[in-house]
């Protein structure tokens, strides 16, 4: 492994909580615009729903993302030596 390859593993590694801490914040965000939103289309009918509906889908996408990083940073701190992502 060259040394920016073991760089870039070390590094996120260090950042596998703050990616998962990040996943559950957008599914709090998203869950939170969902309910706001509907809320509003309860009051007015005509709220337009879909390009909000678009924004949190957005928001769970990069929830997805993150968690998927937080996975991954996972699986590169199995597989590295013990103690590798505080050096």
């Amino acid at each position: 492994m060259s040394p920016t390859e073991e760089r870039f593993v070390r590094r996120a590694i260090r950042r596998q909580n703050l990616f998962l801490t990040l996943s559950v914040a957008g599914l709090i965000v998203a869950a939170g615009l969902a309910v706001g939103y509907a809320l509003a289309w309860r009051r007015d009918p005509a709220f337009p729903i879909g390009p909000r509906a678009v924004i949190v889908l957005l928001v769970l996408l990069n929830a997805r993302q993150n968690l998927r990083q937080y996975r991954y940073a996972r699986a590169l701190a199995g597989l590295m030596p013990a103690g590798a992502a505080e050096r």
